[in-house]
């Protein structure tokens, strides 16, 4: 028995490509991750290799002092794809994402997945101090935006594929499947519906497949046994990490305001070249020193093996956590200001282990009865970095249990990440990823609205003033009628019992020309769009109509089989559409 798939289905269409978008998305994350690999291994030990375990300590380089120009020679092949190729392929990946969803109708170079990836793996691999999720979210969105250009389709599926992309990148890059779909939903899809939610489902779901084909089934981060006891918290415990959220709020507007200031700075040197030398020859200083001094270059890359030393105990010393704390905001701000390409996340992260477990060591220090311990309160830290800095709040909590595999921590973490938020909209309304988008002009939505207008009913929405006119009314007539004076009338055109068209006149400022339409019939004006609904039908189809119709206007009528002149009962403008979004919207405006 065969069964065929009905692909000119939307929904199951959608979710086909879908599934395509998770594979390759997948499968560009493992290539992108082997080229970062490559590309390190190269870069701080001369060698040819391939495997590379960012959750390890990079040895010390064979270069020695000279690994200050390793950075800077990254930066300038750097500029050369980015200058000669796709300038959108520069910073951290997301905006640019949002700003195709919002502003482009999904339209994504396809280039840009080529350049993102190789300028990203430069970065990643030559020192810069950013992650590795936003280039795979942007290649994974440029892919989608491709094959969404390719095949004919309406511009919300390719939105949809777009978004698709983005949630699949993070979760083949994190091994986070369910925090994939969260980050789509909270930050990509403009509508969320079971025709965006499934296809977005199923690429998260296959790109975290491939991925654990090839990384493996474990979590991004190792958690020592004696935090997977899932212990209840303490009254004392959850104060500690309510203040933990509140600094990691102004954590989260820190990182915001240097990313702002560097690119300002920055941006006053003209030469693209000088311009992200002079960064990357910083960064080189910086890792040199954070080597010679304490030993490790800490702050180079995606910084993961710094937080695996945070959660595993290795790394305690308040003193050197503030340092490594003040090192990654400054070298990413540095980093993404003058030119390189990565992404946000996973400096978040560095950022929200070493102030999460600085907090960690003061509590146990201070209060030890109340049970933090560094590394709980080092991932606690993590999700609320990620959470204050990028608002996605049910993103940071999902994807750091589903890091971590901590459930214990989960209640902890909503409370941290709430508060983060919250402090971080007093200081920056903006994210760190729209705040880039709104220096440009171009604003993204804050929330996301329930339709509530959609399911109301015609007649609850509808303009029950209506004029019923024969089409050989003189117009000039119907404009000197006293009963008319000073309004807006809509007009229903009939001939005989027949709907014909439709009107709408602003008597107000017709008053006076009345001579000027003499001659002139009600017939020869009226519009021909227009939709015939019912009274109790609900405004979305009515609206779906009308858009796939191009109606100027939907006539409502009695529920009769055959609507004639009789049975009009009101008319459904888009004006009327508009009324209606601002009284469902009205009790969000303060």
């Amino acid at each position: 028995m065969k069964i065929k798939l009905p692909l000119r289905d939307g929904l199951a269409r959608l979710s086909v490509l879908g599934l395509i978008v998770g594979i390759f998305t997948g499968a560009g994350a493992v290539i992108f991750r082997d080229l970062i690999g490559f590309l390190h291994n190269l870069a701080f030990e001369g060698r040819l290799a391939i495997p590379y375990d960012a959750n390890l300590f990079s040895p010390p380089s064979p270069w020695g002092a000279f690994i200050i120009l390793v950075p800077v020679i990254g930066a300038l092949c750097v500029t050369f794809l980015i200058v000669n190729f796709a300038p959108e392929a520069r910073g951290h990946g997301v905006p640019e994402v949002m700003d195709a969803i919002h502003y482009h109708e999904g339209v994504i170079r396809p280039i840009v997945a080529i350049i993102k990836s190789l300028a990203s793996a430069i970065s990643i691999g030559t020192g810069a101090a950013v992650g590795r999720e936003g280039p795979i979210i942007q290649i994974g969105s440029s892919l989608a935006s491709t094959l969404g250009q390719v095949i004919p389709m309406p511009g919300w599926q390719r939105i949809t594929l777009v978004a698709a992309g983005a949630g699949a990148g993070i979760a083949a890059t994190f091994n986070t499947p369910i925090g994939g779909v969260l980050f789509a939903v909270e930050l990509m899809l403009p509508e969320v519906s079971v025709r965006t939610f499934l296809p977005v489902a199923l690429a998260t779901g296959t790109a975290t497949f491939m991925g654990q084909m090839f990384f493996g089934w474990h979590p991004a981060f190792e958690v020592p046994a004696h935090l997977l006891l899932d212990e209840p918290a303490t009254v004392e415990s959850l104060v500690i990490y309510a203040v933990l959220g509140a600094l990691a709020g102004v954590a989260g507007a820190a990182f915001i305001f240097g990313i702002e200031t560097a690119d300002e700075w920055f941006d006053g040197i003209p030469n693209p070249y000088l311009r992200h030398s002079i960064g990357m020859l910083s960064i080189g200083v910086l890792i040199y020193v954070l080597h010679e001094s304490s030993g490790h270059y800490f702050v180079e890359g995606v910084g993961y093996a710094t937080i695996e030393a945070i959660l595993k105990g290795g790394l305690t010393a308040p003193l050197l956590l503030a340092v490594l704390f003040i090192a990654k905001l400054y070298a990413t701000s540095v980093s993404l200001g003058s030119g390189a390409s990565g992404g946000i996340f996973s400096p978040s992260l560095f950022m929200g282990a070493t102030l999460g477990a600085g907090v960690g060591a003061a509590a146990s220090a201070l209060a030890p009865q109340a049970g933090v311990d560094v590394p709980s309160a080092a991932i606690i830290g993590m999700a609320a970095v990620v959470g204050g800095g990028t608002g996605a709040a049910m993103t940071a909590v999902t994807m750091i249990f589903e890091m971590t595999r901590d459930y214990a921590l989960v209640m902890p973490s909503i409370i941290a990440v709430a508060l983060a938020v919250g402090v971080r909209r007093l200081l920056s309304r903006e994210s760190i990823y729209t705040a880039k988008l709104t220096g440009r002009g171009h604003y993204i939505p804050e929330a996301l609205h329930a339709n509530m207008f959609m399911v109301r009913h015609a007649s609850q929405v509808m303009e029950r003033d209506v004029v019923l006119a024969a089409s050989d009314t003189d117009f000039g007539e119907f404009l000197r009628d006293p009963g008319n004076a000073g309004k807006m009338k809509h007009v229903v055109v009939i001939k005989g019992d027949r709907i014909v068209g439709c009107l709408r006149v602003n008597m107000a400022l017709r008053a006076g020309v009345e001579g000027a339409y003499a001659g002139v019939k009600l017939g020869d004006l009226a519009h021909r769009k227009f939709i015939l609904a019912v009274a109790d039908h609900v405004v979305f189809d009515i609206l779906t109509r009308m858009a796939r119709r191009r109606a100027v206007m939907a006539i409502i009528t009695e529920n009769v089989r055959r609507p004639r002149a009789k049975h009009v009962v009101g008319v459904l403008s888009r004006e009327h559409l508009g009324d209606s979004v601002i009284d469902s919207i009205r009790q969000y405006g303060d």
